[in-house]
């Protein structure tokens, strides 16, 4: 019954904020034409106090759009909301978007994720911090209904104007631009916008997928929009935003702006038979430019048709490294070593010969590969393409120019991570993996969560490398309850020695790195007769916990209590039997938040020892003993 009061009485306000906003004068257009939207599958487990919060926090977006006249706003009340209205709108036009988009958002009930998006802003919730998710399996391009009546002219227009927004547009501040192009008797408009809580480099890796998607409504449609996780891309040959809107997007062009580019070509090729090849060549732009349509408008959340990866020719990848030459090789794994090549294009990237691929694997390496590639966030690491014609099967993924998190702490860098650095760390590495566990639309888990499969990009960020191939690996070694493959140290008791697996196992591995974080230390490395995890047990037992700080680290650069609070984190994490381990979106919560963990206190786990897998895998084949058990694979279930 409380249930239900809750309910309403949260939409009670929000049907009075509602009608607060009726009340004020006419606005002239708050652009709430629906996109798409779309309730997470999973309902919030305290009803009463989800509705609560979740009310304080339209409360607070709201109070942000109106009194303080912003257009993009986020909030926390134990509940993640963002919104984003686009910068050329009103603030009683934006207001009024807002209030649309509660009202409709309110149809999930209980749900504890949700988005709705309109021409004129976007709403989300999450129980998790999305805020630097960037893209998303669930982008899509809208188009509109609306023929265009000189296709082929727009066409040429129209992509030159979008070329030029998803470049600059990440260049801006607050990254919002409005352009207005007027040529060859055409008018386009077209703005692109990215969520303000993403990096520049996450807003133009956006953008480019949108780009792509919208592409897909030129030259037949008059207007058109992308849509992704923090992005947002609209064109149309009719005014959407006033003229003194728009942006002076030159400064932010550089030499890879369209503009000047596109005028010398076209003023090479005019006159005798270039008019011929201008229509060929906006022909053969419109094959290319299309694909098959996107799902169809309505649920945003869910997962879409997968994009496939970019298929590579095996002897351009020979040539990018070298025939594979070992100055090249940047590290060994369980599915095979990895190379950095450089394309013909100049695009470094990471190359990886795969090993111990089964017959099974190599009749659905389209389709596995396929899936992987369309895993999109910050802190994973990007499968770009592939290479399948012939013997070899071979991944291509982007390149991390800093390597490995195992350097950092204890290779040749070692001592190099302050302490925001590797907090940094420890926040991606956890969001990475609650994605990969609740956010994609099936689960994967990894199995083998090391320092040494969490790569550092330019900014030390962390992407979580190795996810998704357990199908290319011998049937044997697949299934779900396998023998024990992970690498000691790292590896949670109950699979270990069972072989019992589920997402807690990546759980356990991502306490086990954390304390290597903090401690500088590796996991499966005695120190004075004891395994890390035991010390650090040790510690947390006698209230020592500063003990455990890297001594390579600054006192003055981190907060003891803070410290005290991510071990005891990182100990719940490594805690038996597995249903005591917090999931991956609660320790986020928890890393995130300012309250305390000293109501949740942890349970000293089992701990495992080298003869321990010696003897529970003694039944394994010569080759796959413990001693060789570093291999990294993963597992993927439906949801």
């Amino acid at each position: 019954m409380a249930n239900y009061v809750w309910w309403w009485s949260w939409w009670f306000t929000v049907a009075f904020n509602c009608c607060l906003s009726m009340q004020k004068p006419v606005v002239s257009n708050p652009q709430t034409n629906l996109l798409g939207e779309g309730c997470s599958k999973y309902n919030a487990t305290n009803l009463p106090d989800h509705f609560k919060r979740l009310n304080e926090s339209f409360g607070d977006l709201r109070n942000q759009l109106s009194k303080h006249d912003q257009r993009f706003a986020t909030t926390q009340q134990s509940v993640y909301a963002m919104v984003m209205c686009r910068k050329y709108m009103s603030k009683a036009d934006c207001v009024s978007c807002f209030d649309t988009a509660v009202s409709h958002i309110t149809t999930c009930a209980g749900a504890n994720g949700a988005r709705v998006a309109y021409d004129g802003c976007f709403l989300r919730y999450e129980s998790n911090n999305f805020y630097h998710e960037a893209t998303s399996p669930a982008n899509a391009e809208f188009c509109g209904n609306r023929t265009a009546h000189r296709p082929h002219a727009l066409n040429l227009v129209a992509l030159e104007l979008l070329n030029d927004l998803s470049m600059a547009t990440p260049r801006i501040r607050g990254f919002f631009a409005g352009m207005k192009k007027k040529e060859a008797g055409v008018t386009v408009y077209g703005v692109a916008q990215c969520a303000e809580t993403i990096t520049a480099s996450d807003c133009q890796d956006c953008l480019t997928v949108a780009y792509t998607n919208i592409k897909g409504c030129l030259p037949k449609h008059a207007e058109g929009r992308a849509l992704d996780g923090a992005c947002f891309m609209r064109y149309s040959n009719r005014a959407f935003f006033p003229d003194n809107q728009i942006t002076d997007i030159r400064p932010f062009l550089g030499e890879g702006g369209s503009s000047n580019k596109k005028k010398v070509i076209i003023g090479g090729v005019v006159g005798g038979v270039g008019l011929l090849m201008i229509v060929l060549a906006v022909f053969l732009l419109y094959r290319l430019s299309r694909k098959p349509q996107a799902a169809e408008r309505g649920n945003i959340l869910g997962a879409t048709e997968l994009r496939g990866p970019v298929n590579y020719r095996f002897k351009d990848l020979k040539n990018a490294t070298k025939d594979f030459n070992e100055s090249n090789k940047l590290g060994e794994g369980g599915f095979g070593d990895v190379y950095k090549g450089t394309l013909k294009n100049g695009h470094v990237v990471a190359v990886k010969k795969l090993a111990m691929v089964s017959s099974r694997a190599k009749a659905d390496f389209d389709t596995e590969v396929r899936l992987i590639s369309n895993v999109h966030h910050r802190n994973l690491i990007r499968l770009l393409g592939c290479s399948n014609k012939g013997a070899e099967l071979v991944l291509v993924y982007e390149y991390m120019a800093n390597g490995s998190l195992e350097r950092y702490l204890y290779g040749d860098k070692q001592g190099m991570l302050n302490w925001k650095q590797r907090y940094d760390i420890i926040i991606g590495t956890a969001c990475g993996l609650a994605y990969l566990h609740e956010q994609f639309h099936v689960r994967i888990i990894h199995r083998d969560i090391k320092s040494s499969n969490i790569l550092l990009d330019d900014e030390f960020q962390p992407k979580i490398a190795d996810f998704g191939l357990v199908r290319l690996l011998p049937g044997d070694q697949s299934h779900v309850s396998t023998k024990f493959a992970g690498t000691l140290g790292y590896t949670a008791p109950e699979y270990a020695i069972h072989g019992h697996l589920t997402e807690k196992v990546d759980v356990y591995g991502f306490g086990v790195v954390v304390l290597e974080i903090i401690s500088g230390q590796r996991s499966n490395h005695m120190q004075e007769t004891e395994y890390l995890l035991e010390q650090a047990w040790k510690f947390h037992e006698a209230g020592m916990h500063v003990k455990l700080v890297d001594e390579t680290l600054d006192v003055s650069e981190y907060n003891e209590q803070e410290v005290k609070k991510i071990i005891e984190i990182a100990l719940m994490c490594t805690q038996s039997p597995p249903n005591l381990r917090p999931s991956m979106s609660e320790i986020v919560v928890m890393l995130l938040s300012d309250r305390s963990t000293d109501r949740r206190t942890p349970s000293r786990p089992n701990f495992v020892s080298m003869d321990t897998i010696t003897i529970a895998n003694s039944s394994m084949t010569t080759g796959s003993s413990a001693s060789n058990a570093t291999n990294t694979f993963t597992d993927i279930t439906g949801r």
